[in-house]
């Protein structure tokens, strides 16, 4: 939802526009309304076709911020032809979260995140059921288990001293920061699938990997039509605009990355590393033909899509937000880097003991989470029964957000000026990020949180 739908469809010839026009509107002429009896949240008022679309802007998360300061927490918009509703405080937020989490804990089918995702057989965008569950568990085990913070320590430890050395080789020169820390998080999601082959001669196809996630990520951020106007509508506009072509190149682009990495997998002469990397235990599965849980090579694909996706973008954009902030105030720079050097003394680098000494720096964080979730607007979910949020009727199949970008700046939940950069709120705080506390939900709550959270 990056741009607008109204700016999409002035973009196109003028015949185009007019045929898209009359064709939505025998939609919205035709489409018909269930809703009579039920006490509906309020929300602005909508025009014929687009609803509320044209409301979003070029940033959603703040457009639905300031609707929401006009029309309440619980908010209903009309998104083309898809009913949404677009909560904005911590009491909303548990009621979605955690009080109707079991009723509205499926995701809504986006056609062009099936396509990226291998027919949604990824654990973020696969819809609520057994295989959902199935691949969650196996994935907190097998990729985010305590026996595997070993490996996710030395992978952290080795791009790092790749960063260091590279940046040592630029001193004086200005450097391209966001390019080399999403390469830093790319590096460490790469190692942990894939083994040490990552960022190896073995494997001289992770620059462009690189670039090719980056794109999928863009493309995953973009408005899509399809989203939101029925397939053939939608798909037409996708089409016309340029998006459908530009994600069908990124699909074909990914599935030959990933068709190299389970070939070199599955090579008998591969030496592999003690008990495999993530690629090895799914391959494990695939072929194992007495498990229960039965997966097939675009399964293989659709999780290291979902793996990587989740993964770099999320913390690169973090480091990058918290030294923005630490930049702009060098006190709380000064106070971050002299607890480091305190806790670390003479060795060269923070070591894992070190980490529970570091409380300044875990508040940082937290801060950092509250006033720039890597998600701005959680994954939506879709209603699955009737309920209640807040008081209002939320109908069956509705869309909800979660604006986490909103609540995290609530001044309902953060009195202290919400909008500045202040880790001493955490002081005397008990409130983290890993889902109990409603009021900083970056990575999700309830059954939909992010695993590597947890």
């Amino acid at each position: 939802m990056a741009i607008s739908l109204a700016s999409e469809l002035l973009s196109l010839p003028q015949q185009w526009q007019l045929i898209l026009l009359i064709l939505l509107a025998l939609i919205f002429l035709t489409r018909r309304r269930g809703y009579k009896g039920l006490r509906l949240p309020p929300g602005p008022a909508q025009v014929p076709i687009l609803g509320n679309l044209h409301q979003l802007g070029l940033l959603p998360h703040r457009s639905l911020r300031d609707l929401a300061r006009r029309h309440g927490p619980v908010m209903q918009l009309q998104l083309g032809t898809v009913t949404t509703v677009v909560v904005s405080s911590a009491e909303a937020a548990r009621e979605v979260m955690k009080t109707h989490d079991e009723d509205c804990c499926t995701r809504p089918v986006s056609p062009g995140m099936k396509r990226l995702s291998y027919g949604l057989n990824n654990v973020g965008f696969a819809p609520y059921g057994a295989y959902w569950h199935a691949m969650r568990k196996f994935l907190v085990v097998e990729l985010f288990g305590v026996r595997h913070v070993k490996a996710a320590w030395h992978a952290r430890q080795h791009q790092v001293e790749k960063l260091m050395s590279t940046l040592n080789g630029l001193a004086g020169e200005p450097v391209p920061l966001k390019e080399h820390i999403f390469s830093l998080a790319d590096g460490v999601i790469g190692m942990l699938g894939f083994g040490d082959m990552y960022n190896s001669d073995k494997f001289p196809h992770h620059k462009n990997l690189e670039h090719v996630l980056e794109e999928a990520t863009h493309a995953q951020a973009s408005f899509s039509a399809e989203d939101y106007f029925p397939n053939i509508i939608g798909r037409l506009v996708d089409r016309i605009t340029g998006l459908a072509a530009r994600r069908e190149r990124i699909f074909k682009q990914l599935d030959t990355f990933f068709e190299i990495i389970i070939e070199q997998h599955l090579n008998p002469q591969r030496v592999k590393p003690h008990n495999g990397d993530l690629v090895d235990r799914l391959i494990g599965l695939w072929k194992d033909n007495s498990c229960t849980l039965s997966i097939t090579r675009d399964h293989v694909k659709g999780i290291i899509f979902g793996t990587f996706i989740g993964g770099s973008d999320t913390a690169s954009v973090t480091i990058l937000w918290a030294m923005a902030e630490l930049i702009r105030k060098p006190r709380l720079l000064k106070k971050a880097q002299d607890e480091i050097r305190s806790v670390v003394g003479g060795n060269e680098r923070v070591q894992p003991d070190d980490l529970v000494k570091l409380g300044y720096l875990k508040m940082v964080v937290k801060e950092t989470l509250r006033l720039h979730p890597p998600a701005t607007m959680l994954l939506p979910r879709e209603a699955m029964r009737d309920i209640q949020i807040g008081g209002y009727d939320v109908p069956t199949k509705t869309r909800i957000y979660v604006n986490a970008w909103a609540i995290g700046r609530d001044p309902t939940s953060w009195p202290d000026d919400p909008e500045e950069f202040k880790p001493e709120r955490f002081e005397m705080s008990e409130i983290d990020f890993k889902g109990a506390h409603f009021e900083l939900t970056p990575f999700g709550a309830g059954r939909r949180i992010c695993p590597a959270y947890l």
